[in-house]
């Protein structure tokens, strides 16, 4: 625990001024970010009697070993730089809103020659229009079904529009009447483009003009004695009103406005969003957080508006915003959001009215959500600790493992041999850390050895890593840098934190335990690796899949866990992790290894000419049997390369169809699937 008058500027050195600051640990990462009006009277503030300070920031400042700053002009661009570091360096001590889960979306994929219409998650892309997102995908899809009565846009993936234009036959959708099958040409890209304008129109809240429009195409096929087509329109109609009500109405027709409630305890706090379009609610989402800094509940309201959007540009940010409270000041808020919208935003509290009413809604779900999050992770965070508790206990460590890596060998056959590495951190999956190897040190099928290699190689790097930061003394005592001492160019940097990006670096920190999926020769291999390199301080263990044993170094006899052992739940989620990533990277390398061909090996012939060539021809098959003339009209291609595209070709004739073992399907000359 440092001592923060240990790195306290000295008097006079911070700035009167608006900026943002930074608390580093010891290891130079970046555990808090902050803005101020006044950097001299916020840090100030940090550094008082410890008894004053709360509980939470008293961890902080005594977790910190130094504190920086950087002064800007105005206090929007303080809130702008904050909000940069914080998604750039990630503090475990600022505020982190999570979703409780991914929240799906309607888009329109307007940057598409002919436009689809599908539920998106994720991160917003650009060209494409949202409009959500939406607390169930089932409910987009039952609004999307309703309205392709009216607007049939294309709904079909990629491969099935083209599957279709090939045999010149649409799908069952466009049979129906629910696309108007632009992949055989039964309408143009720009009518189709223009189907798919009206929709979002339709969404976004302007709906009279469709209605009113529908109601006198009625009224005139009627008048004209076309029944059929006015009963058509009727049931159109119909599904348009049905779509409408899904969609409850709330506030005045022009409003568009979103409404951010917070509930919030000691511990931890949930935001609930409603976005409303047209008067109508046209989303929903929430966020929790841990209370890991003191603050309250106009700072949540400013986090929370940073991270909603932070990203958004345009229409992504409505003309109002109301919440529960006002970050103080709130004046370089509202500005910061009128300049990402490009038109006035306005941020406030409703006083009266629907608005009043409905934030009121707003508040509720936000306590509901709050009161059901914690149900959630009070049996979550119970059920990780007594995972690891058990898992200690049962392989004789000190503590806890906090880091677990568990590491998996996948083949075919002895034929594209490659390693998986997985990280679990507190029980949960940490992605970021993955890593991915391929066997390099002999050719071949050998678990046991592929196992020795791969642990070898990542823990040398993390030796590698230790010595560059001067955390590593070798037996010479010279920190492993040999005997110049100087040791990769006499540059050491300041730990396992990169100072040029403020990242950790890759393999910097050891885990306390390393799973293998495998029995006793898998883990004597990564024993054995560990001890050749001089690291003893983490244990080694394996997961046998035929009985779910646990096997430790040099025992003769398992370890065997209670099936319903909450620690043996958490090794089968981390080796069927790893196997699962292992599969998936051995697939890929797999797949891409069956659509090399005859033409890979052409001299002179690169990617682009090759696309050309299969382009132009078709197949590999009419390629086979095309002259040298008719090969040179492809652009690019001289006489030369097309005479060795054919003498290739001449000497590669296929004996049969290949057949992709993953799935079963057989493979085209040119490297597409038949189905």
């Amino acid at each position: 625990m440092a001592d923060p008058s240990s790195y306290r500027p000295k008097p006079g050195q911070i700035p009167d001024s608006p900026g943002v600051y930074k608390f580093r640990d010891q290891h130079g990462r970046v555990i808090y970010v902050g803005k101020a009006k006044s950097l001299r009277q916020r840090l100030s503030s940090y550094f008082q009697d410890l008894a004053n300070l709360h509980q939470r920031t008293r961890t902080m400042v005594t977790t910190a070993a130094s504190v920086e700053w950087t002064v800007v002009t105005t206090e929007v661009e303080a809130l702008q730089l904050e909000y940069s570091w914080i998604k750039e360096f990630d503090p475990r001590f600022n505020v982190k809103y999570r979703d409780d889960k991914s929240y799906p979306s309607l888009a329109v994929t307007l940057n598409e020659e002919f436009p689809r219409v599908q539920v998106m998650r994720g991160p917003k892309r650009k060209g494409v229009r949202y409009f959500g997102p939406y607390a169930h995908a089932w409910a987009i899809r039952e609004t999307v079904d309703l309205l392709l009565r009216v607007f049939p846009v294309r709904t079909c993936s990629s491969g099935v529009f083209k599957r279709s234009a090939q045999i010149g036959r649409p799908c069952l959708l466009g049979y129906i009447g629910k696309c108007s099958a632009p992949c055989v040409g039964r309408v143009s890209a720009g009518e189709h483009r223009e189907l798919a304008e009206e929709f979002c129109d339709f969404m976004a809240g302007r709906t009279g003009t469709y209605l009113r429009r529908l109601e006198q195409q009625m009224r005139d096929a009627a008048a004209a004695m076309e029944y059929e087509k006015a009963a058509r329109l009727r049931d159109d109609i119909e599904a348009l009103k049905r779509a409408m009500e899904k969609n409850a109405v709330v506030l005045a027709d022009a409003t568009d406005a979103d409404l951010i409630a917070v509930a919030e305890d000691e511990l931890e706090a949930a935001v609930q969003i409603f976005h409303v379009r047209g008067g109508r609610v046209r989303g929903q989402r929430g966020w929790v957080t841990d209370r890991v800094e003191e603050v309250g509940t106009a700072e949540l309201v400013e986090h929370a508006l940073q991270q909603l959007y932070g990203d958004e540009r345009g229409e992504g940010v409505p003309k109002e915003v109301l919440v529960p409270a006002l970050p103080e000041p709130y004046e370089p808020v509202q500005q910061w959001l009128t300049g990402r919208r490009g038109s006035q935003v306005s941020l406030r509290i409703p006083q009266r009215g629907d608005k009043k009413d409905l934030m009121a809604t707003v508040q509720r779900n936000a306590q509901q959500a709050l009161a059901l999050h914690k149900t959630r992770r009070a049996s979550d965070l119970t059920t990780r600790s007594r995972a690891l508790e058990e898992i200690a206990e049962a392989l004789d460590l000190d503590s806890a493992p906090l880091r677990i890596e568990c590491f998996d060998i996948s083949h075919l056959q002895g034929d594209d041999v490659v390693a998986s590495m997985v990280v679990f951190e507190d029980g949960l999956a940490r992605k970021s850390e993955y890593r991915r190897f391929q066997i390099k040190s002999f050719a071949g099928q050998d678990d046991v050895r592929s196992m020795h290699e791969v642990v070898s190689r990542r823990f040398r790097r993390y030796l590698l890593e230790k010595q560059k930061t001067g955390e590593w003394v070798d037996g010479d005592g010279d920190g492993g840098k040999g005997n110049g001492g100087e040791g990769n160019g006499g540059e050491v940097a300041g730990g396992p934190i990169d100072p040029d990006t403020g990242r950790p670096r890759k393999f910097a920190y050891p885990p306390q335990l390393v799973v293998v999926d495998g029995g006793q020769p898998q883990v004597a291999a990564a024993r054995r690796a560990l001890d050749e390199l001089g690291v003893e301080d983490v244990a080694v263990c394996g997961l046998a899949k035929r009985l779910e044993e646990v096997w430790l170094p040099g025992e003769d006899d398992p370890v065997i866990l209670p099936r319903t052992s909450e620690g043996l739940y958490l090794l089968q989620r981390v080796r069927d992790e790893a196997h699962r990533f292992a599969i998936a990277y051995q697939r890929n390398k797999r797949s891409k290894s069956m659509k090399a061909g005859a033409l890979d090996s052409v001299p002179g012939l690169g990617e682009s000419r090759r696309q050309a060539l299969l382009k132009h021809f078709g197949s590999l098959k009419r390629l086979r049997v095309a002259t040298v003339e008719q090969i040179c009209e492809v652009p690019g291609v001289g006489r030369r390369t097309a005479e060795a595209v054919l003498a290739a070709l001449a000497g590669a004739a296929p004996a049969g169809p290949a057949v992709n073992t993953a799935t079963g399907e057989i493979i085209e000359e040119e490297g597409r699937p038949v189905r």
